[in-house]
């Protein structure tokens, strides 16, 4: 990436002093020096930005990094995972506060303070990493180093692409090894149908979580949106369930998901509909109808939406009667299509997947283009 600096004639000049009009940088400079916040990116303003550089340029390195190089788990071997530090911040909270002697009310109050904490700090954290972005030479690369373990597009079609090896090639066995990694239900109670659909669940699930969900609050509030929404993510997943022990200090945590992800799961159906136009037997007006009329069947506020439109696309029944440990659900089935999945169901489920986030990094791009004014 080249370095760019400011002239005070409002010129850019790439590192062989070349001048480029600004205009190819950034379309909402006010006076020389100077960018204007934006309906998008609103934190650029509290952050105290005065570069011309586009976070959403800095986003879609990211999502490229992160597309190529995955878990990057070479690196994460020998340091821990900021997504690590939040859980391990959260366990502490957990142990110390979470107390079961203590009554449900004090416990549901103590965990709406960890909410608030959590959220203050990562939205703190945030807004101080833009100000180095904006401030310090090559600050930015912490912002795109932190960006790339926010996101995890790579790391889920890897850990389901090994859910359908396993059962291509070692055969039931094989595939309850791999889909025990991605999924709470217990996989000895699956059969190779349902290897294969919990496995496709998580894919279209896991969507918004990894994807479309993070890139979403990026967009709007820049590194502080993505870190608030990746921190609530994760405390939903540790401590927002409805068990004895977590339903009154985790409901602060589990309902905050449920508005973070309001709008980033129907987004998420919309973009595994349009890139079901891409893939081979998919059917696109089939997704938006599943979604639009099973979504509701599901358990949970907003997963039934991707999970509707890629039953909907690929032709199957999804969700349906499970077993979660001990507890059995008997959840309606999703979608009008076969039960019996497959792994070449899931090789679909993936190749639509695939195209998703392709689309995604697309409205990114077009978003950018609108900022830059190109």
């Amino acid at each position: 990436m080249a370095i760019l600096a400011l002239s005070p004639k409002n010129w850019l000049y790439a590192i062989d002093f070349q001048p480029l009009p600004t205009k190819f940088i950034r379309a909402d400079i006010d006076v020389p020096g100077r960018l204007s916040s934006t309906p998008l990116m609103v934190t650029l303003g509290f952050a105290g930005a005065t570069s011309p550089f586009d976070p959403l340029i800095l986003l879609l390195s990211a999502m490229g990094i992160e597309a190529y190089v995955g878990e990057a788990a070479f690196i994460f071997k020998r340091i821990k995972h900021p997504i690590a530090i939040i859980g391990s911040l959260i366990g502490y909270f957990d142990d110390k506060l979470n107390r079961p002697k203590r009554p449900e009310m004090d416990r549901a109050l103590r965990g709406a303070f960890v909410v608030l904490f959590m959220v203050s700090l990562s939205a703190a954290i945030g807004v101080g990493i833009m100000w180095l972005t904006f401030h310090v030479p090559w600050g930015w690369v912490i912002e795109c180093a932190l960006l790339v373990t926010m996101l995890a597009s790579r790391g889920l079609y890897d850990a389901v692409a090994r859910v359908a090896k396993g059962l291509e090639l070692d055969g039931l066995q094989g595939g309850r090894d791999a889909v025990k990694h991605i999924v709470g239900r217990d996989p000895k109670t699956l059969d190779a149908p349902g290897v294969a659909r919990a496995a496709i669940e998580s894919l279209a699930e896991n969507f918004g979580d990894a994807v479309a969900g993070p890139i979403f609050w990026y967009v709007l509030f820049g590194l502080p949106g993505i870190l608030v929404y990746k921190t609530v993510n994760t405390m939903d997943s540790m401590i927002g369930h409805k068990t004895p022990r977590h339903r009154a200090f985790g409901f602060t945590a589990a309902r905050l998901d449920d508005v973070l992800n309001v709008i980033p799961a129907r987004l998420s159906a919309l973009i595994f509909a349009a890139a079901a136009i891409f893939v081979p037997t998919a059917n696109p007006k089939a997704a938006i109808k599943t979604a639009m009329r099973d979504a509701k069947k599901h358990r949970s506020f907003n997963a039934g939406w991707p999970e509707g439109a890629v039953a909907g696309a690929l032709g199957l029944a999804l969700a349906g009667p499970r077993t979660y440990g001990t507890e059995i659900i008997t959840d309606d089935w999703m979608g009008d299509g076969r039960a019996k999945a497959t792994h070449k169901d899931i090789e679909r489920a993936l190749y639509l997947y695939g195209v998703a986030c392709l689309i995604t990094g697309g409205i990114v791009g077009v978003i950018a283009l609108v900022r830059l004014g190109v």
